[in-house]
């Protein structure tokens, strides 16, 4: 119950026991004064009747008597009277039937009054005439009574609902700024920091909303002093500080994170002779204005893409998702850019660079791709090439345009050969959720994830693909093999189409257990479609599913969207987690990028789980982190 419902029921209570008090009061007093009053009315009657019919009763006047008593009763007053002739012992009687009109019966019986009895002997000197009897009729009472009662109770009513209004009124206007410090605790909580509360009147609140706006003050700079360690950690550890592009460190968590997950793309590395002749004849500082100068126009005309400075010349160029023919357009429009730069400073162009690509392949690993990129390179510089393309000897086993029809075909047939990984508690190495990939049989092979992710996201089947592979796992039951939770990877085509979207909200609806799936988003789509991802969450989580975010710290740019999104969970991005030996520095400078991260979303009230765990050794030194979840090597993916 709020405090509001509290203090008015405990003002209304209050006031409703005093009315109840003072009702029960005024009603004792009437019914005894009523009845006090009925009684000397008796009296009264009793004493002028028998005065007055004394002379008649002497004379004997029987008519006189009877025409006197007749005026009395039939004033309807009394219910009985009765003249007793004591000469001859004659009586005459006279009676009222006991009519109560306009009284409730219940009220009659509660027997509030009774018939009250006055006996007098009218006597002449001292000779006794006559005894003269009178009973009160108790129904003037009653309804004398109920009358005075209703209009009381009609006016507390009255008076109960208007201290109702004032009440409520008045207990809204003085607990307003209770509410605003609910509210403003709730936005709190979500790290959501907004403008200091105005202070109150009333001391005992002004004191209290003080104190949560010196609260919010607080939590507001550790929340930003925790955002600026991240990007004071980033600047340090993993971008140059001269082109501010990022190093050959965060290069290699790219790539390993990059090479963990489906795609298509190149590295490209080139080297930059022409900018050691601009240090020797003009010194450093020209140099680095003109490295810059470089970047700066490099990020800003070049297609997306990864770009980091790994050594004094060298720059790398890590393309995602794209073709042969993309990469081409990439490679053209970097060596006119860098051209035009070799112009600017006065150098002759084509001259003093060289350029060396290498394609991804399915399975090629970070290493392997750097050193195919790196003999290309050295080849151009050999031959004196401007650019030189590494092209594995590979070929291409379907065109697009059969990739589609074969991917259709067994999409729509659910052809997929599911396998799943465990996600351990760090508290407890108990399973926490296990997480779904799916291979294809495609033309009686088995094809890898890596293999035809590529095409189906350049072929927009991703939301079809993903609602298939929900359609199975409910159509093999696989939600109901394990208690604990299943995680599905969503593609970027599902976040941002609507379509998806609609039969999603309609398939959760007919899921038995929608709390046993996890819906995880990829980093880069949410930041790329962050309001088609904030509604595609809110149909999960409305609909009894959880949503977490896939490769968090990925980007490293803006954490606002957690905020926004409020997932269940994050997994932290492989290329933060990459491990090779506790002593190696950046190793430990990735460990406290990950601490910061971890902070970030404990301060949303997010759960993380660590990925790419590869030992024992390794899950312990990542047990300082206080996080709650690990997945990777340790425990591998497992066919179900």
């Amino acid at each position: 119950m709020t405090l509001f419902k509290q203090i008015n029921s405990l003002l209304l209570g209050l006031f409703l026991l005093v009315m109840s008090t003072l009702f029960y009061f005024q009603f004792t007093e009437t019914s005894a004064f009523m009845s006090d009053q009925m009684e000397s009315d008796l009296n009264n009657t009793s004493i002028s009747l028998g005065l007055m019919l004394k002379p008649h009763l002497e004379t004997g006047d029987v008519v006189m008597v009877e025409t006197l008593i007749n005026v009395i009763f039939e004033g309807g007053f009394y219910q009985r009277v009765s003249l007793t002739w004591l000469a001859d012992q004659k009586q005459q009687v006279w009676k009222n039937p006991v009519i109560i009109n306009g009284v409730p019966q219940w009220f009659v019986n509660l027997g509030l009054f009774k018939g009250l009895i006055s006996e007098t002997v009218i006597t002449s000197g001292w000779l006794q005439l006559a005894t003269l009897k009178i009973e009160s009729n108790p129904a003037i009472g009653y309804r004398e009574l109920w009358r005075i009662m209703k209009h009381m109770v009609l006016a507390l009513v009255v008076i109960f609902l208007i201290a109702i209004f004032l009440f409520r009124w008045r207990l809204k206007t003085i607990l307003k700024p209770v509410d605003q410090v609910a509210a403003h605790a709730y936005d709190l909580a979500r790290c959501k920091f907004s403008e200091n509360l105005p202070l109150p009147k009333t001391t005992e609140l002004k004191k209290m909303v003080d104190a949560v706006n010196t609260m919010s003050g607080q939590l507001k700079l550790v929340f930003n002093s925790l955002a600026e360690q991240v990007n004071i950690l980033k600047n340090e550890t993993l971008f140059d500080a001269v082109s501010q592009l990022p190093n050959r460190q965060y290069l290699a968590g790219q790539l390993t994170s990059r090479l963990d997950q489906p795609g298509v793309g190149a590295l490209i590395l080139a080297k930059f002779p022409w900018l050691d002749e601009i240090h020797h004849k003009f010194g450093y500082q020209v140099r680095d204005q003109a490295i810059k100068k470089l970047s700066d126009n490099l990020l800003k005309s070049l297609p997306k893409s990864f770009i980091a400075r790994i050594s004094n010349t060298e720059f790398a160029f890590l393309i995602m998702d794209a073709d042969d023919k993309q990469i081409t357009y990439y490679l053209q429009l970097l060596i006119r850019l860098i051209n035009q730069e070799i112009l600017q400073d006065g150098c002759i162009p084509n001259r003093d660079f060289a350029i060396g690509l290498s394609e991804r392949t399915a399975n090629v690993t970070p290493a392997e791709l750097l050193a195919q990129a790196d003999h290309a390179l050295q080849k151009a510089l050999l031959e004196n090439k401007i650019s030189q393309w590494f092209r594995p000897h590979t070929e291409q086993e379907f065109s697009l345009e059969q990739w589609r029809v074969r991917l259709l075909d067994v999409i729509n047939k659910h052809q997929f050969i599911f396998q799943w990984q465990m996600v351990h508690s760090m508290e407890s190495d108990s399973v926490m959720q296990r997480e779904i990939y799916s291979r294809l049989k495609i033309d009686e092979k088995v094809t890898q994830a890596n293999e035809f992710i590529p095409f189906v996201e350049r072929l927009a089947l991703g939301h079809q693909f993903d609602r298939n592979i929900l359609e199975a796992l409910v159509k093999r039951q696989l939600l109901t093999i394990n208690k604990e939770p299943i995680a599905v990877n969503l593609t970027r085509d599902s976040i941002v189409n609507n379509e998806f979207h609609t039969w999603l909200s309609q398939f959760l609806n007919k899921v038995a257990d929608p709390h046993l799936i996890h819906f995880e988003l990829p980093e880069a789509g949410v930041l790329n479609y962050l309001e088609e991802a904030i509604r595609l969450s809110d149909i999960i989580k409305i609909r009894g599913a959880k949503c977490g975010i896939d490769h968090y710290g990925q980007q490293l740019t803006s954490f606002e969207y957690l905020r926004l999104l409020k997932p269940y969970y994050v997994k932290l991005d492989l290329s933060l987690s990459a491990y090779q030996d506790q002593e190696k520095p950046h190793n430990l400078k990735n460990l406290e990028i990950c601490r910061a991260l971890v902070n970030i979303a404990h301060g949303f009230d997010i759960k993380v789980i660590i990925t790419g765990i590869e030992d024992e050794k390794h899950l312990k030194m990542v047990k300082i982190l206080r996080i709650e979840g690990y997945q990777g090597y340790i425990s591998g993916p497992v066919d179900i």
